[in-house]
């Protein structure tokens, strides 16, 4: 039986939250997406926040609530996922592309800078594969920050949650982003005079743009579970990066001090081919995936010329099966295929 390289974390739980709303006929956005909101704001520390149907609409009202110029020019990562970059310039604002860190895929204060100074005003900063950037650095470059927490929700730094250092925060809650709710998203503020432009705009947000109870009934019991299925991923973690030290390929690795990473998926940045190390695992029935085949640089090549370390990372980075349901068994049967990758 082939091992996906992603699964929902669906149990029982989850499938009586979503029947129960089927059967009380609450499928708009309502009671639940109320109880979703207070269960984010308790878990990460937001002082306010509102669901919405998906990452790009929650990207629009953090846009519209920065106030930002239409055509002004937006930062984001060549491996951030491709719908930042089409929601972006579909909001009438330009794009940035900036390069990454080779040690944790993620964009450094050095390369957001460069783009500052080549007019960006805003920077969406994709905090991918559970990695943590540098913060208070890219904070200090003076511009405002909308944080994508969807892969590393969870993750801290001393006793702050991601999410919570920039001026907005976005929690995807797609198909394969560390929470899932089918689809939908999370906009979230820390500090109270972030969130009051906000919270005008989510009180005259029409239902069309809120996330329908149905979807936040399987969101919200999946935070109540977070913490048992981050520990979860964390057992699985420590079996895989031993076994992947067996052999000559890496994954990535916090830089930041005092922090925790949160623990999506398995990255693993190949020395070889990725296609070698899919056929290899395939024969094992493990399926694996390019860890930015959705990226922009992936997408729109044609605009991250002048990004080398994305290009070497989107074209050796794999990504293997890790997620709660995966089973001790399937576990170990994968860590042996890590210890031997050609």
């Amino acid at each position: 039986m082939n091992i996906r390289t992603f699964s929902p974390t669906i149990r029982r739980k989850e499938m009586d939250a979503v029947l129960t709303c089927m059967v009380e006929e609450k499928l708009g956005p309502g009671e639940l997406n109320g109880r979703l909101i207070q269960q984010v704001k308790e878990n990460f520390g937001f002082n306010g926040a509102f669901a919405v149907r998906s990452p790009a609409i929650a990207l629009k009202y953090a846009l519209r609530a920065l106030d930002s110029e239409a055509g002004s020019a937006v930062i984001i990562s060549a491996l951030a996922p491709a719908w930042q970059y089409t929601a972006v310039t579909e909001l009438g604002y330009t794009c940035i592309i900036a390069d990454v860190s080779a040690e944790t895929g993620l964009v450094i204060p050095e390369t957001v800078e460069e783009a500052v100074k080549a007019g960006g005003r805003v920077l969406l900063l994709y905090e991918g594969l559970g990695q943590i950037p540098d913060c208070t650095a890219l904070l200090e470059l003076g511009i405002p920050v909308i944080e994508d927490i969807s892969q590393n929700a969870g993750a801290v730094i001393g006793d702050k949650c991601t999410g919570t250092f920039g001026t907005f925060a976005i929690l995807g809650l797609e198909e394969n982003d560390i929470l899932t709710a089918g689809g939908g998203a999370v906009l979230a503020a820390a500090q109270s005079r972030n969130w009051s432009p906000l919270r005008k705009m989510a009180d005259r947000a029409p239902s069309t743009d809120l996330l329908p109870d149905i979807n936040a009934a399987l969101a919200y019991i999946q935070l109540k579970e977070a913490a048992r299925n981050e520990q979860i991923r964390k057992e699985i973690y420590e079996v895989y990066i031993r076994s992947l030290m067996q052999g000559r390929h890496k994954t990535f690795s916090c830089q930041i001090e005092y922090a925790v990473p949160a623990v999506y998926s398995f990255p693993v940045i190949l020395s070889g081919s990725f296609k070698d190390v899919k056929q290899y695992a395939a024969k094992k029935d493990i399926a694996v995936a390019q860890a930015y085949e959705n990226s922009v640089i992936s997408v729109f090549p044609d605009i991250c010329a002048h990004c080398p370390q994305a290009n070497s990372l989107a074209l050796r980075c794999a990504l293997f099966p890790l997620y709660p349901r995966l089973g001790s068994s399937k576990a170990q049967k994968i860590a042996k295929v890590l210890a031997t990758l050609p």
